[in-house]
């Protein structure tokens, strides 16, 4: 007792919040007691009531749980409350067995009650009123509770892949972050867990009406052996008493196991929405007036016929008749009162005073489409291009290594109905037509035959192409065209966008996710990164260098390690981006010769190299007149390139490579620009044009 009380006294078990992790312990330290230990009758009393009480409680609050999970504590609550019944039944079994011999209330008031008032003292009525109980208990609401249970934890676990998948894609679509996502797959794994253990715990119910009838038979005729044996009571008087007394014990708690009983079932039974069991009963079953009117009729036919109760039909009848009326003048009046409401002139509204809600933001990444293309983008219409688009951001994040940022979608009444626009930061980066219910043609160049259509051009790449019916696909597919679906090709043009701006997308939000990121699995990399070493700008600046130059940062590692060491020493990001490049350079070359294929590259000629190295030195730029020859050259040989079906590659000497890429990037985008410090030992190189030989 004193280590009890020591416990009790703990610091840390003071607070009354705290006290409640005491309450399970407790409870169960009860059950045992009473099944161990004699209780005097005036406490099977209280125990007996706080049993009733506690049964009611818990249908009333099944009944009004709006989700099943709100009250995710019933299997535990369906475990102690039978285990509290059945050691009710040990501790008034021990009684009545005992005691049974001095009268009908020698086990306490609260039985005596059961078994005289609800029965009439008649212990033949009794047992058929118990009977009847565990039957309908046993047989009707278990079984059917249990049922449900068995179907719902199954149907669950067949949804829990689909619901894992959902919180994937709204995830990736940003529509949830890291935190929501984790909340809502707690939630389908405690649905999971809810509906297993409310499965397992429906056996709980069973197994105590059954006991029931055991603890009933057991008690009847051992009370009459005792009560003959023992106590010289003759057989009349043994089975009056030890059944009446028995029959109140087995009612007294029979009867909360049917509220519990009941409470499982409208748990496990209830549709989850945002209204409980008493509102979806009145709100659905007393809906309808036209209802209550025919159910009327008919309950007024049946009271006029000869020898039926004619008040309680009738009265009945009436009432319904009643109530749909009120209900009919109630909508009557809510459709007049709306009706008013939108014929009465608007008050002119005081204008208000200009707030911080009135600024709208531009959104990071937009897309405006005309009307006959909100198909494509209706949530409610299935519509493909939305799938489409969260593909592209999934694909993006894992090609270039970020995250970019939702593409918020509009209509725009003022383009043209099959138009659409891409804005990047509220301007417009590139537009197009698309039409639903046809496909493109594109001629990638070897085509051998023509196709009726209208003739366009591939918005992502310019290619030549006709827009034609689903019935020439097959045609078209067979003449050498590639050939794709309108959602398909605006899908292409804002992956190709985006990919185009992905440094533009990069913001400093972003660079501190990917920060954030990085700590989780390699903490020390980070830990003393930003803000001591490089401040969070001039990260930014490196890694959009990067992009701009088509180079993916999804090996952030590398990325951080070489900051990391040069930047103490080297401030110019450019000079950082540099040096990232090259101990990138083994990703940068697979990236742009793939299956460790020869390098076959554009090279300078030496004269050009040394005459660039020269006004590289000087610390100006190429002349125009050169400019204009080394361009005229570069587009030259990147034509030749893309004749030999190779990608357009120029690779410099190390210290030309940011003056070369920084000159040809407006003008030739496509050409990529490598220097020899990036390219790995084991790669061979291949000259296929150069440039300056003439220069």
């Amino acid at each position: 007792m004193n280590a009890l009380t020591n416990i009790l006294n703990m610091p840390g078990l003071r607070s009354g919040a705290q006290m409640k992790a005491l309450a399970g312990p407790v409870l169960i330290i009860m059950i045992l007691g009473m099944m161990i230990l004699p209780l005097p009758a005036f406490v099977l009393d209280l125990l007996f009531t706080f049993n009733i009480a506690l049964s009611i409680m818990v249908l009333l609050v099944g009944m009004y749980t709006q989700r099943p999970l709100d009250f995710a504590a019933f299997p535990a609550v369906l475990l102690f409350s039978t285990l509290l019944r059945l050691s009710l039944n040990v501790a008034s079994t021990r009684v009545v067995l005992l005691e049974g011999h001095t009268g009908p209330d020698a086990a306490g008031k609260v039985i005596e009650a059961f078994g005289h008032f609800l029965v009439g003292g008649n212990f033949a009525v009794g047992i058929v009123v118990f009977a009847i109980l565990v039957v309908i208990n046993f047989m009707v609401i278990t079984k059917g509770a249990g049922r449900i249970a068995e179907v719902g934890a199954r149907f669950m676990l067949d949804a829990m892949p689909g619901k894992q998948m959902a919180i994937d894609a709204d995830l990736n679509a940003g529509l949830i972050n890291e935190e929501g996502a984790r909340k809502r797959r707690a939630e389908v794994a405690q649905e999971s867990d809810f509906y297993g253990a409310m499965d397992g715990a429906s056996k709980f119910v069973r197994g105590d009406a059954i006991a029931g009838l055991l603890v009933m038979f057991i008690n009847v005729v051992a009370g009459m052996v005792v009560g003959m044996v023992q106590h010289d009571l003759d057989f009349g008087t043994a089975v009056h008493n030890y059944t009446l007394l028995t029959i109140g014990d087995g009612l007294v708690a029979q009867i909360p196991a049917l509220v519990i009983s009941t409470a499982a079932g409208v748990i496990v039974s209830r549709v989850s929405n945002e209204q409980d069991v008493g509102q979806q009963l009145t709100g659905q079953l007393f809906s309808n007036p036209r209802v209550l009117f025919i159910t009327a009729a008919i309950i007024g036919m049946m009271g006029i016929i000869p020898g039926m109760p004619h008040f309680a039909f009738l009265l009945l009848a009436a009432g319904l008749i009643w109530l749909g009326r009120h209900m009919m003048r109630r909508e009557a009046t809510a459709e007049e009162t709306k009706s008013n409401e939108a014929r009465a002139p608007a008050a002119p509204a005081e204008a208000a005073e200009a707030s911080w809600e009135d600024v709208t933001m531009v959104d990071p990444l937009g897309m405006e489409v005309g009307y006959r293309l909100i198909t494509l983008v209706d949530r409610a219409q299935n519509g493909e291009l939305l799938g489409r688009i969260k593909s592209i951001r999934k694909k993006i994040a894992q090609d270039i290594g970020f995250l970019v940022p939702v593409v918020h979608i509009r209509d725009n009444l003022e383009l043209k109905p099959t138009a659409y626009r891409i804005t990047l930061k509220g301007v417009e980066v590139g537009s197009g037509e698309a039409n639903p219910g046809q496909w493109m043609a594109i001629n990638p160049g070897q085509v051998t035959g023509t196709l009726p259509g209208a003739a366009t051009r591939d918005p992502a790449f310019g290619l030549p192409a006709v827009w034609i019916d689903a019935a020439l696909k097959e045609q078209a597919q067979a003449y050498g065209y590639t050939v794709v679906d309108a959602s398909t090709v605006v899908a292409t043009h804002l992956n190709h966008l985006i990919q185009m701006h992905a440094s533009e997308l990069l913001g400093r939000q972003e660079v501190q996710s990917l920060l954030d990121r990085i700590a989780k699995e390699s903490p020390k990399l980070t830990e003393d990164l930003v803000p001591k070493t490089i401040t969070l700008t001039g990260l930014q600046k490196v890694l959009q260098s990067l992009l701009d130059e088509g180079v993916a940062i999804r090996d952030m590692r590398t990325i951080l390690d070489v900051i990391a060491e040069h930047a103490p020493k080297v401030s110019d990001p450019a000079e950082l981006t540099t040096l990232v490049r090259v101990a990138l350079g083994r990703a940068i070359t697979q990236q742009l010769f793939p299956n460790n294929a020869d390098l076959q590259v554009i090279g300078l000629d030496a004269g050009l190299e040394r005459v660039l190295s020269q006004a590289l030195a000087n610390g100006g730029g190429i002349e125009p007149g050169l400019a204009d020859a080394v361009l005229q050259q570069a587009q030259g040989a990147v034509v030749r390139q893309e004749q030999l079906g190779l990608d357009p590659v120029l690779l410099v000497p190390s210290p030309l490579r940011p003056l070369m890429a920084r000159f040809l990037r407006r003008t030739l985008p496509q050409l990529k620009v490598l220097s020899h410090a990036e390219v790995p030992d084991n790669r061979n190189i291949r000259i296929t044009a150069m440039i300056g030989g003439a220069a």
